[in-house]
């Protein structure tokens, strides 16, 4: 069982380069082990894309970060299919390298920007959880990084001021507080796991699990919409 660091708002800047190496450990190795045939399964968290399509899009992010690339318009929707047909005549091998690379690198430059690119690095481990839902695996949206995930996903929606939330979870000792706390309305609560908590801060179905969340609906949790 783990506490996060949810009573105060002391950055850790390591903890976003520390969330892309647990997942990297993770997530390359399964990667390395897939077909053809399931770099091009559909990834019902991003319509329209497949497998492939999420990792290179990823790749071209964390690269982007060690090469300090952020031209007017990145990480835009069309910025974002830009980077992903740049990337059509490589082979799966040669993305799930920039992959590995990216979330290698990335962490250092990402500690050192002050938390400007944090968020970036909590869509990616969210990402891995869309390939990881994707091929049916146990665990999206969970596993080791969760406690890290859970703890920047809390400080980011306490500064961005988002709607406040008191989370029981069945993964953490303590209560995890998300959203402004200045009091201008009273917190939702939500009790359930935190891979659900997940789903819905990000905008991806529940999956079927049972969870309950009460002063507060679920369209109005989401932090990317």
């Amino acid at each position: 069982m783990t506490t996060p660091a949810d009573v105060h708002d002391v950055r850790d800047p390591e903890q976003p380069g520390r969330l892309l190496a647990i997942e990297r450990d993770a997530l390359i190795p399964l990667l390395r082990g897939r077909t053809e045939e399931d770099f091009a399964l559909p990834v019902g968290a991003c319509p329209g894309w497949s497998v492939r399509s999420v990792l290179a899009h990823c790749s071209a992010a964390l690269t982007r970060v060690v090469e300090n690339r952020f031209e007017e318009g990145v990480f835009s929707p069309e910025s974002n299919d830009r980077d992903i047909a740049e990337r059509d005549g490589w082979s799966n091998a040669r993305v799930v390298d920039e992959l590995e690379r990216g979330m290698t690198e990335a962490g250092p430059v990402i500690a050192g920007a002050g938390g400007k690119l944090d968020a970036l690095a909590l869509g990616e481990w969210v990402h891995a959880g869309d390939v990881r839902d994707a091929f049916g695996e146990p665990g999206a949206y969970g596993g080791a990084g969760l406690p890290d995930a859970l703890a920047l996903l809390a400080r980011i929606t306490r500064e961005r001021g988002h709607v406040p939330l008191h989370a029981d979870l069945d993964d953490l000792d303590e209560p995890l507080r998300l959203g402004e706390s200045g009091g201008e309305r009273p917190p939702g609560r939500f009790i359930g796991d935190g891979p659900t908590l997940v789903r819905l801060y990000t905008g991806r179905p529940a999956g079927g699990a049972e969870f309950e969340l009460v002063g507060v609906e679920a369209k109005d949790l989401n932090i990317f919409g």
